[in-house]
């Protein structure tokens, strides 16, 4: 069963609001078939149950309550966690560094759609450069590649 944009946006909708906003901190991190099981589920004690199943739950309480605050509002901050970006913009698309001392990472899309969308793999138009210290954010810029780019590390180019 493959859920189709207005069907999804349905499901959706039909969470109640503390529900939807949880969904939306943890739905990044989870597959398709994830989404699809959890928007499946016939009552918030299941979908609270699967989420809990998947460890999400508690890899976001593991989080501290100023990440968690990030998160849910869904604008990074210098100083967030590796963690809190996996929650607020997804796994990226490619990474460069030495994990928790000094990384590099790269998303696709523009910082403005990622915390509602995540990467959004169909667009090489932009991409958002994320800059780690230490486990810690210490910058982000967006950033449009030009076809006369020449750098290796040109996502997406």
């Amino acid at each position: 069963m493959v859920l189709s944009g207005c069907t999804y946006e349905a499901a959706v909708q039909r969470l109640a609001p503390a529900e939807q906003r949880e969904f939306h901190a943890y739905r990044k991190l989870m597959t398709g078939a994830q989404v699809r099981t959890y928007l499946a589920r016939a009552s918030a004690a299941e979908r609270d149950a699967y989420m809990h199943e998947l460890g999400l739950v508690q890899r976001f309480q593991a989080l501290t309550a100023e990440d968690r605050e990030t998160v849910l509002a869904g604008h990074p901050r210098v100083g967030m966690s590796t963690e809190a970006m996996r929650f607020l913009w997804g796994e990226p698309y490619a990474q460069d560094g030495h994990a928790n001392h000094s990384e590099h990472w790269y998303y696709l899309g523009a910082s403005l759609g990622l915390a509602a969308y995540g990467n959004q793999y169909q667009n090489f138009g932009t991409r958002v450069d994320v800059y780690f210290v230490d486990g810690r954010v210490v910058g982000w810029v967006d950033f449009v590649p030009t076809t006369n780019d020449e750098s290796d590390d040109c996502v997406g180019c």
